[in-house]
């Protein structure tokens, strides 16, 4: 069995930490500009303004003669990714950061449930265990009762599930096409769904919220190229763990620039759904299986 060169590993941690900082960029751009404009029209707008980066993705999307049945999932996923996209910025502009960040830590959780009931996947007790342990995080963020369970939660409940839909989907397409389509497929499909929503509730822009969501866009890019190289330099049972480093940067960012209070609870929360998302990871490396996306999905 090949072996990573010794100084791999560490280069694949550098490399999502670096991740990281560049969608915690992402999120504090779209908390401070979503106050502003709608959600569905700053989603909109991020996406519009980040079609440049598809440029080099057209060629392989004409090459790869896509039939009816994968226009119709590129559809689908469009679909139910436009959903998470706008549910994503309103629940930015209503809680605090880390809740967002730590509440996303779900996707992958719903995504190993989702492929047991739908694509046929196994789901022993070990992973079945790690998915409960999964939710107990989320019920020490949200603390039901005890707390109140804002619009913006809720929000983020179905961001995840619909993000998690979307990787499911994405899944099935990876084996047929290159990365390349399944990326420019999603920028195209997304930015045509979120239209109608966007011009629905559309306020004029100023050019610095224009910017703003343009560097939107460029963090987001940065953050997937990112990602790619810590995937390229190391196992995901050495990447995933790393991805626990974005609460941190949100809890300090939310306390230091948005005046949020610092709320332990949030971080348990986060720390218990990570550890639960980092053992499932683990666990489908042992078994030279991987069903799970290998970031948490506000990939936006």
């Amino acid at each position: 069995m090949q072996t990573l060169p010794q100084a791999r590993p560490l280069a694949g941690i550098l490399w999502m930490v670096v991740t990281g900082l560049m969608f915690v960029a992402v999120t504090a751009i779209v908390k401070y500009v979503g106050q502003d404009i709608p959600a569905a029209e700053a989603a909109f707008l991020r996406y519009i303004l980040g079609l440049v980066f598809l440029l080099p993705m057209i060629g392989p999307i004409l090459a790869a003669r896509l039939t009816s049945r994968q226009l119709c999932l590129f559809g689908l996923r469009g679909v139910v990714h436009t959903f998470a996209v706008i549910l994503w910025f309103f629940a930015m502009a209503r809680i605090p950061l880390a809740e967002v960040t730590a509440m996303n830590y779900l996707s992958p959780i719903y995504v190993s449930l989702g492929a047991a009931l739908f694509l046929g996947e196994k789901l022993p007790p070990r992973r079945m265990v790690a998915v409960v342990v999964a939710l107990i995080g989320a019920l020490v963020i949200l603390r039901p009762g005890v707390k109140a369970v804002e619009l913006g939660h809720i929000a983020m409940l179905g961001t995840a599930i619909f993000f998690a839909i979307g990787y499911l989907i994405a899944k099935q397409l990876s084996g047929e096409v290159s990365p390349a389509v399944v990326v420019g497929m999603l920028s195209i499909t997304v930015t045509i769904g979120l239209a109608p929503f966007a011009f629905a509730v559309w306020v004029t822009p100023t050019l610095p919220q224009l910017g703003w969501l343009f560097l939107v866009a460029c963090f987001a890019t940065a953050g997937h190229y990112a990602m790619t190289l810590a995937f390229a330099a190391a196992p995901l049972t050495v990447t995933q763990p790393v991805t626990f480093l974005q609460l941190v940067w949100a809890v300090l960012l939310g306390v230091t620039v948005f005046g949020e209070v610092l709320d332990g609870w949030v971080v348990l929360g986060g720390m218990i759904i990570m550890t639960s998302v980092s053992f499932i990871t683990w666990r489908e490396a042992v078994a030279r299986r991987a069903i799970m996306p290998a970031a948490p999905a506000t990939k936006v």
